[in-house]
C-alpha cells in the first residue's frame, strides 16, 4: 500500500492544489517512494490526517507535532519567497477583519467577536493568544466579548469574517499569501490590521513508523526541489524559494510560547 501525501493545509483555491499535486508527484517520482496524492476535497479533518499510520509527506503545523509524544518524522520545511519572511523557514500570523469594516487597530476589535479554527492550531490560536498578551491588564483580562469556534479549518474562519458572524480571526500569513496569488477576490474581501512575530514553517512529515530510507529519501527530493528548472513555475506558484531540513528543536518555541500564555492566565483565547 502506498503512503500518502497530502498540501491540504495550503491548498485553499483549485489552482493551489493542482500545484501542489504537481510538486508532491515530483517528490515521489524523484525519491522512488510510493505516494498517492490525496485531493485537497477529501473532507478527512487535519487532525485524523496527523494520526494516520500511512503518513508519507504531509504537511502538518508545528504545534500539534511538538504536542505529541510519538511525533512524526520530519522531512523539510519550506522556505516561503515573500520578503517579509526574510529568506527563512517561518510563517506568521495574519489577524483580519473585513475589508470594508472600520477597524484600523487591533485594540478596536476589543469586545467584539474572534473567531478560531482549533485549540491545536499554531496560526488560530496559540499564535493570536501569545500575541495579545501584550494587550492584557489586571483590569481587562477578557479581551473578547465572544469565540467563534472551534470552526476546524482555517478557510471558514476567514468566511466566518467575511459573513460578519466574526469581527476579527487570526489565519496563516503564508495561507492568505497564497490566496491573494490564485483567489484574488476572495482575499480582497478581508483586511490584515496585525501580524504576529514569526514561528517555524509547518513541516513535511511521515509517519512515525516510516523506515529511514523512505524518510532520507523523501526529505533529499524535497530539499533539492529549487535546483530543477522544471519545477521553478511550480514554486514561483506555490510562493515557495525553497525546502530546508529542520530539526526537532526548532519546534520548541511553539510550546515556549503556550507556556507563556497558561503562565499568564490566558489558556482560553477570549
Amino acid at each position: 500500500m502506498p503512503l500518502v501525501a497530502s498540501a491540504r493545509m495550503y491548498a485553499w483555491a483549485p489552482s493551489l492544489g493542482a500545484a501542489w499535486r504537481r510538486l508532491l508527484s515530483w517528490v515521489a517520482s524523484r525519491a522512488g517512494v510510493d505516494l498517492a496524492v490525496m485531493d485537497e476535497r477529501d473532507p478527512t479533518p487535519l487532525d485524523e490526517l496527523w494520526a494516520r499510520p500511512d503518513m508519507g509527506c504531509v504537511f502538518m503545523c508545528g504545534y500539534p507535532w511538538a504536542l505529541r509524544r510519538d511525533r512524526p518524522h520530519l522531512l523539510a520545511a519550506p522556505v516561503p519567497a515573500p520578503p517579509r519572511y526574510g529568506g527563512r523557514a517561518v510563517y506568521v500570523t495574519d489577524f483580519i477583519v473585513r475589508a470594508d469594516s472600520a477597524y484600523a487597530r487591533l485594540e478596536e476589535t476589543f469586545g467584539k467577536t474572534i473567531a478560531y479554527s482549533t485549540e491545536h492550531s499554531h496560526s488560530g490560536y496559540n499564535a493570536p493568544r501569545h500575541h495579545l498578551l501584550a494587550y492584557r491588564t489586571p483590569e481587562r483580562r477578557t479581551l473578547y466579548g465572544s469565540v467563534l469556534g472551534p470552526l476546524v479549518r482555517q478557510r471558514p474562519v476567514l468566511d466566518a469574517v467575511v459573513e460578519g458572524r466574526a469581527d476579527v480571526a487570526a489565519i496563516d500569513g503564508y495561507a492568505l499569501d497564497l490566496l491573494r496569488r490564485h483567489a484574488p477576490d476572495v482575499a480582497a474581501r478581508v483586511r490584515v490590521i496585525d501580524t504576529t512575530i514569526p514561528a517555524p514553517s509547518a513541516p513535511l512529515v511521515a509517519t512515525p513508523g516510516a523506515s529511514k530510507e523512505t524518510c532520507d529519501a523523501l526529505a533529499a527530493a524535497l530539499v533539492e526541489a529549487h535546483t530543477v528548472p522544471e519545477l521553478r513555475p511550480t514554486l514561483d506558484e506555490l510562493l515557495l524559494s525553497r525546502f530546508v531540513r529542520v530539526e526537532p528543536r526548532d519546534f520548541d518555541i511553539f510550546l515556549e510560547r503556550e507556556r507563556a500564555a497558561e503562565a499568564a492566565g490566558y489558556a482560553k483565547l477570549a
